[in-house]
């Protein structure tokens, strides 16, 4: 079969790129100061029987993280941050990941070392049967597993570019055979360049048998973590691998076929038998080191290389019998995972060979790749570049646990830096981060959908649901977001149910709107959009208004919208309530956008300070947003008789904004049990006659510690169908409201979150 010429078809080579990825990631959980743990698997995370993402490998200690299957590298290391910072943020504040694939210094005693505690006899009696055969010791080293699928685009286009097969499933299986034989025979390549195992600590070797350290990769070694040596398989033929798997086995060598720890394992069903019927669907990479100088344990350039190295093993050809090829790459594998990490290899021309074919390759298929492949290239000439040698020279520095701790503790610093945000989909709206964060903390299923939109797939068993912007759920009816959306009916829709609405007029038109300034001139009143969200285009007016200032606020709130609403300003303070499902989960006091004076700066320059703080963002990406000098702001100065460049006396506190949204700069403050029950009903009553189950609904009330009495006790001024969660989070004072766990138990009630 010749993949090559096949590869070189002008049909074939829009689709070589196509591939699918999934990554594994072990990381044993040690203290801030390097050591290993010695609690359980962290409480917060789902658990972990069925949880898709979070895990426990061999230890108690061990952590598996489980990216979803994605079609692009950015997607799998978006998945796999997002993960981790879910990991990270999900264990004891005193605790982290340790980086290196090597563990810490392990307990004194081996049965000091804790087996996983599964609810499944079945998998605790798996781990004491390997603890019994290998030692629990060997089973303490971590790495990364990698997942790779050919896209099926592509194996669609090489099965028509051939004769030979006249099945598909045939065909895959005679080509991932032939990618396993060539990846086990030129995997030391891997291990040169990403080895990074170099060192063991103290314990981990408990006999005189070990390697003579350092080198590149202890791990990948047969000092590592592997089957003994009489546990041989073929790769002639996959029936030749399924016979020999259950020999194996048969005999005694393996309890079962997972116990077979080869480099590579071919997947597609539970079992081998299964592959039979279903095809090889993708293989499992397991020689892959952490690299302890990412914070995931993998990059995107490292990815690259390793999809362009598994099209070079359907490129190249086999150059001896199967079981000859498989049994040379062994020992070559085995060399060079033994070398001097800082010296060249002993396979050195084969190694300029290899990449001379890949040039060679990526320059016939038209593929990128080129300058990559360069670079790595370099390293064959300069071995200092390789992982293991980059470890080793900073370990002659400061010893190897102390480089491990304290990469640990930068990447536990990235990690809470800021801790309202999920890494990979930062550039998301806030609140659907979060929702993302709670979704993969409590094991479920999720799938960002479109990005932009802030669409998101949830799953759990058989049950699906779709979320947009957080809390936008099929629990509400169509016409329920579109009402609210709507400021003049949603206020003739209460007025209706018995409800106090402030009193006002809407206008279609510019000219309209200025004739009514007469009616509101001597009077408090505001002046807002129809249809808008965020406290976008609001202006309020307190006191007597001139005809200029009147116009100004006409002007902001039609930039926003084609009609405006003129409306009685209803005195007291705002408040929003968060109702959920009948209850009412979070108030929130919101202060308008303020600076307090200090005699000295100006209001343009206490205004930079307070951006400054990291709580505040734009686009909702952080839980305050910043203060705006806009015109509305300076409406609101000029109505106080000051300028952004006036300097306010020390203590004294300027309002930049009549509107209190947090969207507009204000400050949150978290007052939920401060509000009378009276008030959390009347938000639940006037949110049931609206039709949903999900809003944000903003009351003015003169005196929170009275209890609604009548109608002159409160005002109903707003409605929102999607209210943002982020800022009960994260308030700027008081205490947190996880909205986005009360969102989820809400769509998910029978897994008890």
């Amino acid at each position: 079969m010749n993949t090559k010429k096949m590869m070189a078809q002008e049909k074939v080579k829009p689709f070589l790129l196509q591939a699918r990825y999934g990554i594994e990631k072990e990381s044993q959980r040690v203290t801030l100061d390097g050591d290993l743990v010695q609690t359980d698997h962290p409480a917060l995370v789902g658990n972990r029987n069925f949880h898709p993402y979070i895990q426990t490998d061999f230890s108690e200690t061990q952590l598996e993280l489980i990216t979803p299957v994605t079609e692009s590298v950015d997607e799998v290391l978006a998945y796999l941050e997002a993960i981790h910072d879910v990991a990270q943020r999900s264990m004891s504040k005193d605790e982290m990941m340790w980086p290196f694939s090597m563990p810490p210094l392990l307990p004194e005693k081996e049965e000091d070392i804790q087996i996983a505690k599964l609810e499944r006899h079945a998998d605790v009696l798996y781990r004491r049967y390997l603890a019994r055969e290998y030692g629990k010791r060997k089973q303490m080293v971590s790495g990364i597993h990698f997942n790779f699928e050919y896209g099926l685009d592509l194996v669609r286009q090489l099965f028509m570019a051939q004769t030979e097969e006249t099945s598909m499933e045939d065909f895959k299986t005679r080509l991932y055979m032939k990618i396993a034989r060539n990846f086990l025979r030129y995997r030391w390549l891997l291990t040169y360049l990403f080895g990074a195992s170099p060192l063991s600590e103290d314990r981990y070797f408990d006999s005189a048998d070990r390697p003579n350290e350092p080198v590149r990769s202890i791990r990948t070694s047969h000092y590592g973590y592997v089957n003994k040596p009489d546990v041989q398989v073929s790769y002639e033929t996959l029936t030749r691998y399924s016979e020999d798997l259950a020999e194996n086995v048969a005999q005694g060598r393996l309890s079962e076929e997972k116990e077979f720890y080869a480099p590579i394992r071919m997947r597609g069903g539970k079992k081998v038998a299964d592959l039979f019927h279903t095809g090889i669907r993708y293989v499992e990479l397991r020689n892959i080191d952490l690299n302890p100088f990412d914070r995931v344990g993998i990059d995107a350039e490292e990815i690259e290389f390793i999809h362009l190295f598994m099209l070079y093993l359907l490129w190249t050809d086999e150059k001896l019998s199967a079981d000859e090829w498989v049994a040379e790459g062994n020992r070559i594998s085995d060399e060079v995972s033994l070398e001097h990490p800082a010296k060249p290899t002993a396979h050195l021309a084969e190694g300029q060979a290899i990449f001379a074919e890949m040039l060679q390759m990526v320059d016939d298929l038209e593929l990128d790749g080129a300058d990559l492949l360069k670079k790595y290239q370099g390293w064959l000439e300069h071995p200092e570049e390789t992982l293991a040698a980059r470890i080793l020279a900073l370990d002659e520095a400061e010893g190897q646990a102390a480089v491990a701790t304290k990469l640990g503790r930068k990447f536990y610093d990235q990690a809470w830096a800021y801790p309202y945000q999920l890494a990979g989909f930062q550039e998301m709206e806030l609140s659907t981060q979060n929702l993302l964060f709670d979704a993969i903390q409590k094991g479920i299923e999720t799938e960002v959908l479109d990005r932009q939109d802030q669409f998101v797939k949830l799953q759990h068993n058989d049950h699906q649901e779709l979320v947009k912007n957080g809390n936008m759920t099929s629990k509400d009816t169509y016409i329920a977001p579109l009402l609210m959306a709507n400021k003049t009916v949603t206020k003739i829709v209460l007025a209706r149910a018995g409800f106090r609405v402030p009193d006002g007029e809407t206008f279609g038109s510019m000219e309209e709107a200025k004739k009514a300034y007469p009616r509101f001139a001597q009077k408090a009143f505001v002046i807002k959009p129809k249809s808008t969200n965020y406290g976008l285009g609001i202006t309020i007016f307190k006191g007597e208004t001139s005809i200029t200032d009147f116009n100004a606020g006409l002007a902001i709130a039609f930039a926003e919208d084609d009609e405006v609403i003129i409306e009685e300003f209803l005195p007291g303070t705002e408040y929003r309530f968060f109702v959920i499902d009948h209850q009412v989960k979070a108030v929130l006091l919101r202060t308008p956008a303020n600076v307090i004076g200090d005699g000295e700066r100006s209001i343009e320059e206490l205004v930079a300070e307070k951006n400054a703080n990291p709580l505040r963002g734009t686009n909702h990406r952080s839980p305050l947003e910043k203060i705006q000098l806009g015109d509305l702001e300076q409406l609101m100065l000029k109505e106080q008789g000051l300028r952004i460049d006036s300097v306010p006396e020390k203590g004294q506190q300027v309002f930049l904004r009549e509107n209190s949204n947090v969207s507009t700069g204000g400050d949150s403050i978290d007052v939920t049990e401060e509000i009378h029950e009276s008030y959390k009903q009347l938000a639940i009553d006037a949110v049931e006659v609206l039709g949903a189950s999900i809003s944000g609904i903003d009351l003015i009330i003169p005196d929170k510690d009275k209890p609604y009495e009548t109608h002159e006790d409160y005002g109903i001024i707003e409605a929102n169908f999607n209210p943002m969660m982020h800022m009960h989070i994260y308030p700027y004072i008081g205490k947190s409201r996880r909205l986005t766990l009360d969102v989820l138990r809400f769509l998910y009630p029978e897994m008890n979150i």
